[in-house]
């Protein structure tokens, strides 16, 4: 356990150590100002640099550092479009450019503009809309060149009378090529999305709260599975871990397999495999979304965004080494097919196998993930993707909550121990196949057309531990076996208008949806397993040979959606969100065991309604009304009860979002969600079940993402749920529902110092709180709050980066998730991981 100590030590002294003197160095940025005072005495309070107090001072301090005045801005015309010329006595630092909507930014460190309020002109040449020039906050002078319609590119050269940036538009054929996630940096804010509205938009025109972990979170935490990622997201917790397999709740409801989104296509198997070597980003739309994407939980829904080809060559692999036998690699290509770019590409692979903290585990996993995007002339572009997935695993068991969270007279359970069997294991593959196609019929109308299928063929033999005996030392155990076999078939089809009706502008959206989920078992067998002894527990005892279950059955599930959604813009400051969808869908089940079938089909309206009110550019004030459905016992049943009605959600929602900045942004929400038609025990008739449950989630959400200061980054959020039974048969009412944290915190930040000889050099720390969890609906125990911290050092130099990822640095044992009143699971102690990262 030293080396441990070590490693921590080792992390949190790095931090200090390099990062804050380096920190220092460049923001004072000036060697005369520190010779002014005696290295071997403590300078005196008259002796130091007194502040400015008129701009004759300020100015004249100005001139004895070293940092470089802009004394003049010009903008010249030119063949390609603009150069702006940035006047100067002496040499500007090279910036690096980024993009910002339709806007093409460079920060120059140790630069101020002359006068102090910067530079300004609008439509300076054709497709620029404006030029400014501004000082920011620790001697930097920002360049904003905005575009009519796409942002300009430029080229950043020195020149003897200063900096120079030449300007051009891209030709209006370029700016219809398919839009690429990744193919620009967006840092820790993402301006846009189409998750809310299935349309682009802009995050503050959508009236519900939304987040985006993006790409560079993920690369900064080194995220490599679902769940690290979620962890960034308030108001999502984990609701269950089995391997490769997780679930989690969302403002206190559970998000079921149709809440999970790949690409905004509904896909029930998008968590089952949680490794993200192939995704840019992860978004979650908070609140009930089946106007937008059909059957679904009011939670919210997940969604995973697929890394799309670049038309710039990209070439990157990486190597992971970490603690407990972690070894992960992974390549990223992409480029152009032909020389005229219209067939890019973009294939993805990753390898990884791994130990646990936890006795005898292992994992292997294995993916493949290949895109094709090709431009059929110039208003009609395709993309061809698909993935091939192969895992296996063995089996974490959990422990019993008496020994763990609850003492237990004959001692504590260690947080490594697993009760099934070494030879526990389970395998899947999942194969997607599909295609996106999109035609422009003009400037104001496109047609939209996607369709994936997704199979997976998984089986597992375990041995699951059931309940404690009253010697509070053996565990009742149970073997299985198990076959499954999922086919998914998604076709979507929309059209996207923009028109106006007089003075009011509007972008329709109409469209349709088909689904089909089935689920096949061609073998489910129980027997009696052998008990074990949690503190002196024997592996390797035959499970009883008589089966005590057994079943093999299918449940499918169709469902046909129509939905309309208008976007209405009264006046700049006024926006309406109206949507509605209609869904009918029917359920079969057949039980071949026992020879029977049951089947039985509903229909549902969901209805949304938002309005957003932007009184300054900076502040959006929202309201929305929504709704959700979803069939009783979703969509992986083992009966169907036609006279059963779907389960409803309702949710009102006020908030506040705001653009603190051009590069930071904050939400704040408020809402309260009902869930109703609850299923609960009919009290009247034994073995039956009624719909008159309700559920009920009010809460608190502030999220803040962005960059403070050049180099300086931030991914903070908190939310508070109150998620409570409100009407049940067995329950009783004001219980909270299980793995719902009343308050959760997260706080991600990172600096990288931008100059010097320590440029590239950043570290990173992450603050995790999640509070107290009912472990299980009849509130029996509560899964403890824990407080989780995280760090990272890295350094980046062109194109190659190393870091180290340390997690749970202080070692603290606490629980992730409970999974009944029985079991529950331990999270992962203190971790490091190394990666090594090169691009071409």
């Amino acid at each position: 356990m030293l080396y441990c100590f070590f490693l921590r030590l080792a992390a949190v002294s790095a931090i200090f150590i390099f990062v804050v003197p380096a920190q220092a160095q460049t923001d004072t940025g000036s060697s005369s100002v520190q010779k002014q005072q005696s290295d071997s005495s403590i300078p005196r309070l008259n002796n130091l640099n007194q502040p400015a107090t008129t701009v004759d001072e300020w100015m004249s301090q100005i001139a004895q550092t070293s940092v470089v005045q802009i004394t003049g801005v010009r903008l010249n015309a030119a063949a390609a479009g603009l150069e702006i010329v940035l006047e100067t006595v002496a040499e500007l630092s090279i910036p690096k450019t980024y993009v910002v909507d339709n806007a093409l930014i460079a920060d120059i460190p140790n630069a101020v503009v002359i006068p102090l309020s910067g530079f300004q002109q609008e439509n300076p040449a054709e497709g620029i809309a404006s030029v400014s020039v501004t000082n920011l906050p620790n001697n930097f002078v920002r360049v904003a060149i905005t575009g009519l319609d796409a942002p300009p590119i430029a080229d950043v050269r020195p020149d003897t009378q200063g900096l120079v940036l030449s300007v051009a538009v891209e030709p209006e054929d370029e700016t219809i090529e398919i839009v690429v996630t990744g193919e620009q940096e967006e840092g820790y804010q993402v301006p846009d999305t189409s998750v809310g509205t299935r349309t682009d938009t802009p995050l503050r025109d959508i009236p519900q709260s939304i987040q985006v972990v993006p790409q560079q979170v993920l690369r900064d935490q080194q995220v490599t599975r679902l769940e690290d990622a979620l962890r960034n997201v308030p108001g999502v917790n984990q609701a269950f871990n089995f391997g490769p397999i997780n679930t989690f709740t969302i403002r206190g409801f559970d998000a079921t397999a149709t809440n999970l989104l790949r690409d905004g296509l509904i896909d029930p198997l998008a968590g089952e495999v949680t490794e993200i070597s192939s995704v840019e980003q992860v978004e979650v739309l908070k609140g009930p979304a089946s106007v937008l994407f059909g059957l679904g939980s009011p939670g919210g829904v997940i969604n995973i965004v697929s890394k799309r080809p670049l038309s710039e060559p990209f070439f990157a692999i990486d190597a992971t080494v970490g603690s407990y036998s972690f070894y992960r690699g992974a390549v990223d290509l992409s480029g152009s097919l032909d020389d005229s770019d219209t067939v890019l590409y973009r294939l993805n692979t990753a390898y990884r196998n791994s130990g646990s903290f936890i006795d005898f585990y292992n994992s292997e996993f294995f993916n493949i993930s290949p895109v094709v995007s090709v431009a059929i002339g110039e208003r009609t572009d395709l993309i061809l993707e698909g993935e091939y997935i192969r895992t296996r695993d063995s089996y974490a068991s959990g422990v019993p909550v008496i020994g763990s969270v609850l003492s237990n007279p004959n001692g504590e359970v260690s947080r490594n121990s697993n009760f099934g069997e070494p030879s526990d294991e389970f395998e899947q593959t999942i194969t997607r196949l599909g295609y996106q196609l999109e035609h422009k019929f003009s400037d104001n109308w496109l047609l939209r057309n996607a369709f994936r299928f997704t199979f997976r063929d998984y089986s597992d033999q375990l041995t699951i531990p059931s309940s404690l005996e009253a010697d509070n030392q053996t565990f009742n155990r149970t073997d299985r076996e198990y076959e499954l076999e999922n086919s998914n078939y998604i076709l979507t089809t929309n059209v996207v208008g923009n028109f106006s009706t007089g003075s009011i502008q509007h972008q329709l959206l109409l469209g349709f949806d088909l689904n089909r989920l089935e689920n096949l078992s061609p073998r489910y067998i129980e027997r009696e397993a052998a008990p074990i002894n949690i503190f002196n527990p024997v592996y390797g005892q035959p499970p009883e040979p008589i089966i005590t279950f057994e079943s093999n059955d299918r449940s499918v599930t169709n469902s046909l959606g129509i939905y309309l959604q208008d976007q209405v813009t009264l006046t700049d400051s006024l926006k309406f969100l109206l949507g509605v969808r209609f869904d009918t869908f029917d359920r079969k089940y057949a039980d071949f065991t026992n020879n029977t079938e049951s089947s039985g089909s509903d229909s549902a309206f969901s209805p949304r309604i938002g309005i957003v009110y932007q009184p300054n550019p900076i502040i959006s004030l929202y309201a929305s009304y929504t709704s959700s459905f979803t069939p009783p016992n979703g969509t992986f049943f083992f009966d169907v009860d036609s006279s059963l009605e779907p389960e409803r959600g309702t949710q009102y929602e006020i908030g506040v979002k705001a653009d603190l900045s051009d590069r930071l942004s904050a939400t704040l929400a408020f809402y309260d969600l009902t869930r109703t038609n609850v299923l609960v025990d009919d009290p009247d008739n034994s073995g039956f079940q009624i719909q008159v449950g309700e559920q009920n989630s009010q809460g608190i959400e502030l999220n803040l993402a962005g960059e403070i200061l050049p180099g300086w980054n931030i991914y903070a959020g908190y939310a508070y749920t109150d998620a409570r039974i409100t009407e049940d048969t067995t329950f009783i009412a004001g219980s909270r529902l299980p793995n719902s944290a009343e308050h959760s915190f997260n706080l991600w930040t990172i600096y990288e110092i931008q100059q010097g000889e320590w440029q590239g050099l950043g570290a990173g720390i992450g603050l995790f709180f999640v509070g107290d969890r009912a472990g299980d609906l009849d509130n029996t125990y509560d899964v403890p709050s824990y407080f989780r911290t995280d760090a990272a050092i890295f350094y980046n130099q062109d194109r190659f980066r190393v870091a180290l990822n340390f997690k749970n640095l202080f070692d603290i044992n606490y629980f992730e998730s409970a999974l009944n009143s029985n079991r529950v699971y331990y999270g992962q102690p203190f971790t490091v991981q190394g990666t090594v990262s090169w691009q071409f």
